[in-house]
């Protein structure tokens, strides 16, 4: 889980809804789950954006509702990566530091103040 405040209160969270979705659904959540989940939601995200851009048959929606589909998508996908993280005990904002933040002059991430929440 992340050291960082804000992400342990989105996971908790997305979890929450994850274990009530699975209870309903009868959903096994076994070693690949989160794996393929995060494939089908990048699939769905993918789609989306196609059809924002006019690459792919688009439905019969206003502007306004293929940007909500786009984000929600979107949405969907970080909640698994969440939830993949999780199950793997990935420190994400860590793991960012590390690969990503390096390249850049050392400013660790700031801490959620209590006017953020």
């Amino acid at each position: 889980m992340s050291g960082d405040p804000r992400l342990s209160e989105l996971t908790a969270k997305v979890a929450t809804v994850s274990d009530i979705f699975a209870a309903r659904c009868d959903i096994r959540r076994h070693e690949d789950w989160y794996l393929l989940k995060l494939q089908e939601e990048l699939g769905e995200l993918t789609a989306e954006a196609l059809r924002a851009s006019g690459r792919a048959r688009r439905r019969d929606e206003s502007a306004e509702d293929q940007r909500l589909a786009l984000e929600d998508e979107a949405a969907d996908l970080f909640a698994m990566l969440l939830l993949f993280c999780r199950h793997h005990d990935i420190d994400i904002a860590q793991a960012l530091e590390r690969k990503w933040f390096k390249y850049l002059p050392h400013t660790p991430l700031p801490a959620a103040s209590v006017d953020e929440r």
